[in-house]
């Protein structure tokens, strides 16, 4: 995997920078995509669903099952 690609996205009203490996920026772009949302309202809905976890960590999850072919966990 390459390093680490920052990007902004909004959350709530606030610009929130979030550092994912380019591999899931490409699942996460896509799942936006299929899914008819801007990368920041996907984003959004998982931020809303993850509970404790750390954004990042939260969106390299969902990121996984929706490659797996798995509904992603409470982010959908």
């Amino acid at each position: 995997m390459a390093g680490l690609k920052k990007r902004s996205v909004n959350l709530a009203g606030h610009a929130t920078s979030l550092a994912l490996e380019p591999e899931f920026w490409a699942v996460l772009d896509g799942a936006a995509t299929a899914e008819g949302l801007s990368l920041a309202a996907l984003v959004q809905r998982i931020d809303s669903a993850r509970g404790g976890r750390p954004l990042a960590s939260a969106c390299r999850v969902f990121a996984l099952s929706r490659a797996g072919g798995q509904n992603p966990p409470n982010a959908m």
